[in-house]
């Protein structure tokens, strides 16, 4: 009998189980809205490693990513350009709020978020 070959871990994979523990306000509220298959049936994974980087949640199903930006992404343009191109090459559409959107329109959001998964 052959043996099975193991699955290589991501090397970003300890990073994102840190990042899972300390989310942020506006991650946390967003993910009580997504978690448990909440949106529409659509299940959501929270800081998953995707190639090079971290996403705040995924759907693998639907190819959606969901990023929340706070302030320090007002000047991160250009790697928020690649990180998008990169995930677009596998496959995957991004949207994209502001942590504030998520405090002030979190109904708004959410309608976004479900007319993306429908």
């Amino acid at each position: 009998m052959g043996e099975l070959a193991m699955k290589p871990r991501h090397p970003l994979r300890n990073r994102a189980s840190e990042l899972r523990n300390t989310l942020t306000d506006a991650e946390h509220r967003l993910w009580h809205h997504l978690r448990n298959s909440r949106m529409e049936g659509v299940k959501f994974r929270r800081q998953q490693p995707i190639e090079n980087y971290i996403v705040d949640f995924v759907s693998f199903d639907k190819r959606l990513v969901i990023e929340l930006d706070g302030g320090q992404h007002a000047e991160a343009g250009h790697s928020d350009r690649q990180r998008d191109a990169c995930l677009a090459t596998n496959g995957f559409s991004v949207l994209r709020f502001w942590n504030n959107e998520i405090f002030e329109n979190l109904e708004g959001v959410l309608e976004i978020i479900r007319q993306r998964c429908l």
